[in-house]
């Protein structure tokens, strides 16, 4: 995971350069390796839903959104914990890959009620995150799948010690 490499790579892909070789070549590697990242609090979750938590690919960590509600499916009716939860949801999940919030690069949350508990969620966020800030993507959006969820927190990290 962190500290990575990607191996040299080897052969003619036969098109122009593209993201994954500067000089047109094919990487060794199989573009389509991946790890399931399942923090021992979310086993039982995951396995229920049949997802995973996190897929590791490459030097990139893809969260599965997260909501605020608990293990038991429990969602809970105050805002400020919903957004907590989900936040420490994803810090699990980090923490079991090798990393931390400084490895988000991206974020995308999803609010029902936006501008409702804007202010509160930007309050929390900045709890969880620092300089440099990871890009971010604030969509309002009716309805999400937990009951009573209003905020849907979804990320990429990079594990790439170099950035």
């Amino acid at each position: 995971m962190k500290g990575s490499v990607w191996p040299e790579p080897t052969g003619d892909c036969g098109s122009p350069p593209g993201p994954y070789s500067a000089t047109g070549k094919v990487w060794k590697a199989t573009l389509t390796t991946k790890r399931a990242i399942v923090p021992p609090a979310l086993r039982a979750a995951a396995a229920q839903s049949k997802m995973s938590p996190a897929i590791l690919s490459g030097t990139h960590l893809f969260l599965t959104g997260s909501t605020g509600g608990d293990a038991d499916g429990h969602m809970p009716a105050d805002p400020e914990q919903q957004m907590r939860s989900a936040f420490d949801k994803i810090g699990a999940i980090l923490d079991e890959a090798g990393g931390g919030f400084d490895a988000v690069v991206e974020m995308t949350t999803y609010h029902v009620g936006l501008r409702a508990h804007f202010d509160l969620f930007d309050k929390v966020r900045l709890d969880y995150l620092s300089a440099p800030y990871p890009a971010w993507t604030a969509v309002e959006v009716a309805g999400l799948r937990r009951e009573g969820a209003i905020v849907e927190i979804r990320v990429i990290a990079s594990t790439d010690p170099n950035g």
